[in-house]
């Protein structure tokens, strides 16, 4: 179809459809693959609008930015719009502590430029770098300092929206939109009156404190912002083509400490104690991150006993390096009160960076693994309540041994989140079977513990199949029914959050050695980008760096 439309009209960006473009925008950083019929690049927000077009000739649009998404939600098998041109960076207001972004802007030039102001954008991802906003802002994005500032969704004050039907608008906090909307109207009339009789509350998981699954239905009727609907979309609602950020004051002095414990439920116990005692950051470390990054014959950044089950990494943010120096050693009695065998303190930029260097170890070391071995983030965002957390790793451990993968599990203790990542054998029979089974084995545990399987990653394509075992059925309805008000054509985004018929976990699992290779230079491209953590790279002129 898109070989006899052609690009939209009016349309000034990059509109290939060649094989080798649509193939390097085929795979994200998650596990999935799917072959997009086009790539549309636009060159700034009304070139966006011009792909109203989609909706006239019934065209999937998968919004995209720098591809980092673990869930596949910036897969599609329609145009990929890569957003990634739209890179202006206003002028950080001190004043009002404000500055207003296109989606292709990085968080780490955002802090760059907030920093020269003294301010900061308190939500921070591992993979800041490269981590677009429009991204953050797709996937209610968070991090390790979620415990203390909470995840993007408190950050935007406003965004600038292009809606299924071309209409841009911009949509802010505690103002009308200006101009009309069918997509709101829709809303307001057919979902709101039913979502309000139901209360904030049908659209919550109790004591979970980081929430990226379904739409924030919850957190709209709460605040009555539409924003907050907005925010954590996946770009299934609108288009993303402006955002208004809040910043914050940076902390005066930062203070750091590592805890090791003998037992898992002692961390676990100490962690949810740090975050309510002023820690912004509570990190762990599980016994299996600690024997993989170990395994690299390297020395670790910090010389830990032997024995330890579990580490945490602390973190302290004050107004001053003297009282940040002061709560960390507050910190750190907590934890020797919880049993921690081991600790270390640091206040100096040196130590400092050596204990936060160990939170990362193990990332070189999967790099490293076998060729037959894939490192798959295929439940790697569960969150449950922080009294429970211990419980969920330690099911998540017998989930692993059952299903005989090995696996790294870290993650936001602080929060009662956990990442994990299943070591798989992708040359040995059966592997796909025992991870659609991992998948199953966790959702389960996850659904006994009150959790949720997307803390800050969104649902994507991996985990919408999921939705009605961790909602209740009322809940999937009402955000089946808010993406029909938004997206009646089921233009953006289709099968991101609201699942299509039949659609499982594990469609076309990019490291499967029985799927068709991909066309070289894509594929060199790709690897790229892998290899060197690339992904805010430019796809299309990797190509041109490789042979055909």
């Amino acid at each position: 179809m898109l070989d006899a439309i052609g690009a939209p009209p009016g349309f000034r960006g990059v509109f290939r459809s060649d094989p080798d473009a649509c193939a390097v925008y085929s795979e994200s950083a998650g596990v999935g693959r799917i072959l997009p019929a086009a790539v549309a690049r636009p060159a700034d927000g009304d070139d966006v609008v011009t792909l109203r077009w989609a909706a006239e000739h019934g065209i999937a649009l998968t919004p995209r930015g720098s591809g980092s998404s673990m869930a596949n939600g910036a897969l599609g098998a329609g145009v990929i719009v890569d957003l990634s041109r739209l890179r202006a960076l206003g002028a950080v207001n001190p004043t009002s502590r404000m500055v207003t972004v296109e989606p292709g802007v990085t968080r780490d030039e955002v802090e760059r430029a907030a920093g020269a102001h003294g301010l900061t954008l308190p939500v921070d991802p591992s993979s800041s770098a490269f981590a677009t906003i429009g991204g953050m802002c797709a996937t209610n994005a968070a991090g390790a300092r979620t415990v203390r500032h909470g995840a993007m969704r408190r950050w935007v004050g406003g965004l600038d929206c292009v809606f299924a039907d071309g209409t841009r608008a911009w949509v802010r906090r505690g103002l009308p939109v200006a101009a009309p909307v069918a997509a709101i109207t829709r809303l307001l009339a057919e979902v709101a009156p039913t979502a309000r009789t139901a209360g904030p509350t049908a659209f919550q998981m109790r004591d979970v404190r980081k929430q990226s699954s379904g739409y924030g239905v919850a957190e709209w009727l709460s605040s009555g912002d539409l924003v907050d609907l907005l925010v954590g979309s996946e770009g299934t609602l609108a288009i993303i083509v402006g955002v208004e950020l809040m910043l914050a004051p940076k902390p005066g002095g930062v203070a750091s400490l590592i805890a090791g414990f003998p037992d898992l439920e002692g961390a676990a116990a100490a962690a949810g104690r740090l975050a309510k005692n002023g820690a912004s950051a509570v990190e762990l470390l599980d016994k299996s991150f600690l024997e993989i990054a170990a395994s690299g014959g390297d020395p670790l950044p910090v010389l830990l006993p032997p024995g330890l089950e579990a580490v945490l990494v602390v973190e302290a943010e004050e107004a001053s390096e003297a009282l940040a120096a002061d709560r960390i050693r507050y910190l750190a009695g907590w934890c020797e009160a919880g049993g921690a065998l081991f600790l270390e303190t640091a206040t100096d930029a040196e130590r400092l960076a050596r204990i936060w260097k160990l939170r990362h170890a193990a990332s070189p070391i999967l790099n490293k693994l076998a060729p037959k071995f894939q490192s798959m983030q295929v439940i790697e965002d569960g969150c449950v309540p922080p009294a429970r957390f211990a419980e969920y790793v330690r099911g998540v451990r017998a989930a692993l041994k059952s299903a005989r993968f090995r696996g790294v599990i870290f993650g936001h203790a602080g929060d009662g989140h956990a990442h994990v990542n299943a070591l798989v054998d992708v040359c040995e029979p059966g592997w796909r079977a025992r991870l659609e089974g991992l998948i199953r084995e966790t959702t389960q545990l996850l659904a006994s513990l009150g959790g949720t399987a997307a803390g800050e990653h969104g649902d994507g394509r991996l985990r919408a199949p999921l939705l009605g075992k961790l909602w209740s059925a009322d809940a999937v309805a009402t955000f089946a029914a808010v993406k029909r008000a938004f997206d009646p054509d089921a233009i953006l985004n289709p099968g991101v959050v609201i699942a299509e018929p039949n659609a499982r976990a594990l469609d076309d699992v990019k490291y499967d050695p029985a799927l068709s290779p991909l066309p070289a230079r894509a594929r060199a491209a790709l690897d790229h980008i892998v290899r060197e953590k690339a992904w805010n790279a430019d796809r299309l002129a990797l190509l041109d760096e490789y042979p055909e």
